[in-house]
């Protein structure tokens, strides 16, 4: 594969009204979370940085991570105009892919017709065995008239360090890193889909049965048609269309993992490198468990 400015998925954003509840269920999944954390944030480049209304707990693996956002307050404090997404129902409505030159980025994006944000600061205080610290980051939003499926932005990080923290890499499901992020869309608006998600990431797609697959150096885009989602993750309900629907972890022992998951109450199916739990478990998104 030749280099490109975007060279992995960051992490996955999955969007919750209930960080508590969402929280348990994914530590009883076998993930490690860090503690919560609220953003700060701006609007638009260089502009003030103001409380984004949202914090997270993230599952992290080092160079990839799942988040878990909460909302919080009233909802007078919404820059990023999240809350509509989740008035179609609560799960995945994001994703991030990573860069190490938001710059670069923003410029191709903007020049293909993909993105008017400019490259927007992010910032978010943590808590490090020194005492806290600031986590900075850049993002590039993609036009949210382009992204009916949720908010798609590639992202740098200045702090990596502040962010994976060795104290929060092992889990106990043996989770190593994010696998893929499946997208489901109307079967008639699959090949745009596939052509935009190409065009941002600067990559050709290749189909493995009924997906649709952009691959990167760390993990891969996912997207299926509605009549092939069966398929995919069998017996799973769209709530809307598009719709993500799901994410994957890989882990060390498929079933170590699959036996931690079953014995916290978890029902499970199988996957042909793996297993998933439904969105109906899972606080909204399918997560599935596949063989690293």
């Amino acid at each position: 594969m030749s280099e490109r400015d975007i060279d992995r998925i960051d992490h996955s954003v999955l969007y919750t009204t209930d960080m508590d509840a969402t929280a348990t269920t994914y530590e009883a999944l076998g993930f490690t979370l860090t503690p919560l954390s609220m953003h700060m944030g701006s609007d638009r480049p260089g502009g003030e940085r103001k409380p984004m209304g949202a914090g997270n707990r993230c599952a992290l693996f080092g160079r990839t991570y799942l988040e878990l956002l909460g909302l919080f307050g009233d909802g007078s404090a919404d820059p990023w105009n999240i809350r509509p997404l989740i008035a179609k129902y609560e799960g995945l409505h994001g994703c991030s892919f990573g860069c190490g030159d938001a710059e670069a980025v923003e410029k191709r994006l903007r020049e293909a017709g993909l993105s008017s944000s400019g490259v927007l600061p992010l910032q978010r205080d943590v808590e490090t065995p020194d005492g806290t610290a600031t986590a900075r980051f850049q993002a590039i939003h993609l036009d949210r008239a382009l992204t009916p499926e949720g908010l798609i932005h590639i992202a740098r990080h200045l702090t990596p360090e502040v962010i994976h923290q060795p104290r929060y890499l092992d889990h106990a499901n043996g989770a190593t890193h994010l696998h893929s992020v499946l997208l489901v869309v109307d079967d008639a608006d699959l090949t745009a889909t596939v052509a935009r998600y190409a065009r941002t990431l600067d990559i050709e797609p290749v189909t493995e049965g009924p997906r649709h697959v952009l691959s990167l150096q760390v993990g891969r885009m996912e997207i299926v048609q509605v009549s092939a989602f069966d398929e995919v993750l069998p017996g799973e309900p769209v709530p809307a269309l598009p719709y993500l629907a799901g994410q994957a972890v890989a882990v060390r022992d498929v079933s170590a993992a699959r036996a931690l998951v079953e014995g916290n109450g978890f029902a499970v199916r199988g996957l042909p490198d793996g297993f998933f739990v439904g969105a109906g478990q899972a606080r909204g998104a399918a997560i599935a468990f596949l063989r690293a």
